[in-house]
């Protein structure tokens, strides 16, 4: 073939797949453009804006974990939040929102998330967020408490249970466990045919961490690609992405894109081999409740099933149409089943003799670091 007409299909070639690359990412950028005009009655929201007395609680490994403490001090019970992978504390923005000014609460940052520290050679270990949790809980909680985890945050609570059971009954009266799940998340078919599924899950592991060691480069294009991951989240963090404000999207895609490739990738091994199935029962002392969304493609409603299974006193319940980010999503749902929660927790209380309401907390000050 003469050299002038190879060049010219090359050039051809090329132009064609520049002008299909060109359409794509306007047709992208359309789509983003006409999502965004539509009315969003959460546009004025203060996301990331809900702020607590700050605290500062060093680990016995050295890691320095960002917390938050809201409300009145002499409250007699404290809620405990732990939010999940990739996000952080202002992912409670509207459970935050309601219960402020009735009942103490602490936020904090998983180490390497938000703005609690940790070196990429630390423990990004399931078990050792449990540890962390109960640092928290020992520098900032001096009364009963309740635990609310959500996704990474609920393994957290598991994690506790299975090295501290002895601290559920008596300082924790309550748990709720959202969107999360007790093990065997390998095993999930992320909606693929089975054998889709398993080359996914067989290549996954050394394509996370080769993504790790690229984590700064990896980053960069995170931050070019907005549009593009606002899209992705939209679709796959809620179950009905026609009904999702986009301010919503976009204060839930800012947590992600804001923990770095690195942080991602050291965790995910963690997560493919949590299994605290076993320390489930630890949780039968107190009561719980089990929020999942049944769109819920990361922790499928059978994982909740599973740890139900295990906690038949447990109230289960099943958000129609919500996805992963159920707190975000479904705020209203979420909140009641904390209610009812907090409900359960002291009809307890007051069948056992106890005085949750006249238990006094100590200033937090005397107890943990004032952050600067």
């Amino acid at each position: 073939m003469p050299t002038r007409r190879r060049v010219g299909i090359a050039g051809a070639i090329v132009g064609t797949a520049s002008a299909g690359l060109a359409a794509a990412a306007l047709a992208k950028r359309y789509a983003v453009g006409r999502i965004r005009l539509r009315a969003d009655t959460e546009a004025s929201e203060p996301f990331g804006e809900l702020r607590g007395r700050p605290f500062t609680v060093k680990t016995s490994d050295g890691v320095e974990l960002h917390a938050e403490v809201d409300g009145p001090d002499d409250a007699p019970l404290t809620l405990v939040f732990c939010h999940g992978y990739t996000l952080n504390l202002d992912s409670w923005h509207y459970q935050r929102r309601e219960l402020r000014g009735r009942h103490r609460m602490v936020f904090w940052d998983q180490r390497r998330h938000g703005r609690s520290s940790g070196t990429p050679a630390g423990d990004c270990s399931i078990d050792r967020l449990g540890d962390d949790l109960a640092e928290v809980l020992k520098a900032l909680v001096p009364g009963p408490c309740v635990l609310i985890g959500h996704s990474m945050g609920g393994m957290t609570v598991m994690a506790l249970a299975d090295k501290q059971p002895e601290l559920f009954g008596e300082k924790i009266r309550g748990v709720a466990l959202i969107s999360t799940s007790a093990g065997r998340l390998a095993e999930l078919t992320l909606g693929l045919p089975a054998l889709f599924s398993k080359v996914v899950h067989r290549a996954a592991p050394p394509a996370v961490s080769l993504i790790g060691r690229r984590g700064a480069l990896v980053d960069r294009g995170r931050q070019a690609g907005n549009d593009v991951s606002f899209l992705a989240l939209r679709y796959l963090g809620f179950g009905d992405p026609s009904s999702i404000s986009p301010t919503v999207v976009d204060f839930a895609e800012s947590m992600i894109r804001s923990t770095s490739t690195e942080v991602i990738a050291d965790f995910y091994p963690a997560l493919m081999s949590h299994d605290k199935l076993a320390a489930l029962d630890v949780l039968t002392k107190v009561p719980t409740s089990i929020v999942v969304g049944e769109k819920d493609w990361l922790t499928p409603p059978e994982h909740s099933d599973a740890i139900s299974a295990v906690l038949p006193s447990a109230r289960l319940t099943r958000v129609p149409g919500a996805s992963h980010l159920v707190p975000l999503e479904k705020p209203d749902t979420v909140n009641q089943a904390i209610h009812e929660l907090l409900r359960a927790v002291a009809d307890t209380d007051a069948g056992t003799g106890g005085a949750l309401g006249g238990v006094k907390a100590p200033d937090p000050t005397d107890l943990a670091e004032e952050a600067r």
